[in-house]
């Protein structure tokens, strides 16, 4: 990978609280034709390690800030992290410092193979440890901050001992990491638990969260049961805006991303979508400087 982004490159301070768009490479060239005013784009990593896609990314990251959205660094592997992707992407972070980095609490990879799947595991004290020191081996090699993302999850392990919220702040005390607060992986996981997607947003140890991220989601119906499935393929639902809302009551603006990965539509759609994040941000904005100017 040539270095040839340094002149252009800029410091990787933490962006604004604005809406953004996850940028895949079908978009590339409506994207570029169209250069949108949007706050920020985040791109997932392992697309951009190699080949004629590191171009436009660095073209991309003359004029955006980019986020690098990680999936394949398997941060729940017992084994450890696999160093020669580890070294490709702090490369790549070193390249295009990006203004967030981040990961999946999650696990994908054994023995050296990939999955190519974001799997979930015990939340149990021993696999905190093993989260941890792959959290912390990772932020060594990107000299950067990592935010984790809570997962949408189908399943539920009998011997987990840690409920998820409580298990991410300890992951928080025990690296210094942050998180992404995925509204749409809570809505998901509480519809297949049956638990209150108001007391999971509660719970969360809010002072961590470093980015919001908004995606749509499946409804399997079958006789026994109905199931969500996280799939990013089309609109935000309803319930999800509402969850979003609550977070920025609860919680604040933060820089939130509009996720959109499979049937996917025009542009246009992803960045309407960011328009109405925008606007929620910006009510909330309005909103602080009314209560602060009564006080």
């Amino acid at each position: 990978m040539a270095m040839t982004t340094k002149a252009m490159r800029r410091d990787n301070d933490p962006i604004p609280a604005v809406a953004g768009i996850g940028l895949r490479l079908p978009h590339h060239a409506a994207f570029a034709a169209e250069r949108p005013a949007i706050g920020f784009v985040e791109v997932h990593s392992e697309n951009y390690l190699s080949g004629p896609a590191f171009a436009d990314l660095v073209a991309i990251r003359a004029d955006y800030p980019v986020s690098l959205h990680s999936v394949g660094l398997s941060l729940g592997s017992a084994d450890g992290l696999d160093r020669r992707h580890l070294a490709r992407l702090a490369t790549l972070a070193h390249e295009i410092a990006p203004v967030l980095i981040s990961e999946h609490l999650a696990w994908g990879a054994v023995d050296h193979a990939f999955l190519a799947d974001l799997l979930p595991l015990p939340l149990t004290e021993e696999s905190l440890a093993v989260v941890a020191r792959n959290v912390a081996h990772a932020q060594d090699a990107l000299g950067q901050r990592l935010l984790i993302e809570n997962p949408a999850t189908y399943l539920q392990f009998r011997h987990s001992t840690i409920p998820e919220p409580e298990f991410l702040a300890a992951l928080v005390a025990e690296t210094g990491c942050g998180l992404i607060l995925d509204l749409n992986n809570i809505f998901v996981s509480a519809a297949n638990h049956g638990f209150a997607a108001e007391r999971f947003l509660e719970a969360m140890p809010g002072a961590a969260i470093g980015e919001y991220h908004l995606a749509g989601h499946n409804v399997l119906e079958s006789e026994a049961a109905t199931l969500l499935i996280d799939s990013h393929d089309r609109p935000i639902a309803s319930g999800v805006w509402a969850l979003f809302e609550m977070a920025l009551t609860r919680f604040g603006p933060r820089p939130t991303l509009i996720e959109w990965d499979q049937a996917l539509p025009p542009l246009a759609v992803l960045l309407a979508e960011a328009e109405t994040a925008e606007r929620l941000i910006g009510a909330h904005h309005h909103s602080d400087h009314q209560h602060d100017r009564a006080a």
